[in-house]
């Protein structure tokens, strides 16, 4: 399994053991194509997979795209060692930034 598919196998059953629905097809958000979303009620987050060769700020992009057309809040998941490399000064106002560790837990970085 890819890593990027490992991400998003270990997002979705995060969120689906919580009772969310979840979907991990691109959605279409403004010019943007995020890779997923959360659904649940009255509420959806988008979500932007990127692995370690992913482009992270391209990935922020998208996640500002979606939250300005309707998502209430948006994470970015990556790795857990990714994750702590990033900057956390850009995740504020709905930006969450998620890290999945080798034992498929997710950790939320920030905020």
């Amino acid at each position: 399994m890819t890593n990027e598919k490992w991400l998003r196998w270990a997002i979705s059953r995060h969120f689906r053991k919580k009772g969310l629905e979840v979907s991990m097809t691109g959605v279409r958000a403004g010019n943007a194509v995020i890779d997923g979303e959360v659904v649940g009620k009255k509420w959806r987050m988008a979500l932007e997979v990127k692995s370690s060769h992913d482009d992270p700020i391209r990935g922020i992009g998208q996640l500002v795209e979606a939250l300005s057309h309707g998502y209430q809040a948006a994470a970015l998941v990556t790795s857990l060692r990714h994750a702590k490399h990033i900057d956390k000064s850009v995740f504020k106002d709905g930006l969450v930034l998620l890290g999945i560790d080798s034992k498929t837990r997710v950790h939320q970085i920030y905020p």
